[in-house]
């Protein structure tokens, strides 16, 4: 498919979005997972890093779920421009880098489920700020250990793709627990240990053995006013 094939699309399903009410009843008249459907019209990207379009299969459940005509989808716009084309066209924002709010239960296993992992309905997608891999996911702070530089309810981008270095922050998964916990990752001697940064927190340092599993760098935080 070429780009400018996928820019009619997304064009012409902009048209049906509206002319279903909204996308959420598109996908459900079209038959489709209403995330998917999200996640094709804000183009996010793959796992090879190249951005999601609107395939054969699902272009014609949409024609036929809104009762047009075969191949209506690749059909250009009354004026014939794309809306890259139409004047006074500006850019938006980069929603390629929207990543799924997830629980610490999902970041603790998310090497064993990131490559089939497709966002519930309703769930949340959030824009990174900053430059991090198409795997990245956000994380809700929970509890006061990390006080006083994260606190409850702060949002965290965490990248599993950036090397887990002495002094980075890091989510980890220990082996005596399900779910993950995040920590200043600490070096010394060849030996690893996870710190929390509250000064009151009991057992403040603790040694990371063999069976531990970083499972990512946070890179952003979003605090909560």
């Amino acid at each position: 498919m070429t780009l400018k094939h996928n820019q009619i699309r997304l064009h012409n399903l902009e048209v049906l979005i509206t002319e279903a009410g909204s996308a959420a009843k598109l996908a459900r008249m079209a038959g489709t997972n209403s995330s998917y459907l999200s996640q094709v019209r804000n183009q996010l990207p793959t796992k090879k890093g190249t951005p999601r379009s609107i395939g054969d299969e699902l272009a014609g459940k949409l024609e036929k779920a809104m009762k047009k005509p075969q191949g209506w989808m690749d059909t250009l716009p009354a004026d014939g421009t794309t809306p890259q084309e139409e004047n006074n066209a500006h850019d938006g924002p980069d929603l390629r880098s929207l990543h799924p709010l997830i629980s610490w239960v999902q970041a603790g296993n998310w090497y064993e489920v990131s490559e089939s992992f497709v966002p519930a309905y309703g769930s949340e997608l959030l824009p990174c700020p900053v430059r991090c891999s198409p795997e990245s996911f956000v994380l809700r702070v929970r509890g006061s250990s990390m006080e006083p530089k994260f606190h409850e309810d702060d949002l965290i981008f965490v990248d599993p793709n950036v090397s887990a270095d002495h002094g980075k922050y890091v989510v980890v998964r220990l082996d005596e627990s399900n779910e993950a916990t995040f920590k200043q990752l600490i070096i010394e001697d060849g030996k690893q240990y996870l710190k929390a940064l509250n000064p009151d927190w009991p057992n403040r340092i603790i040694e990371v053995d063999e069976e531990a599993t970083i499972c990512g760098v946070i890179v952003f935080k979003g605090e909560v006013v």
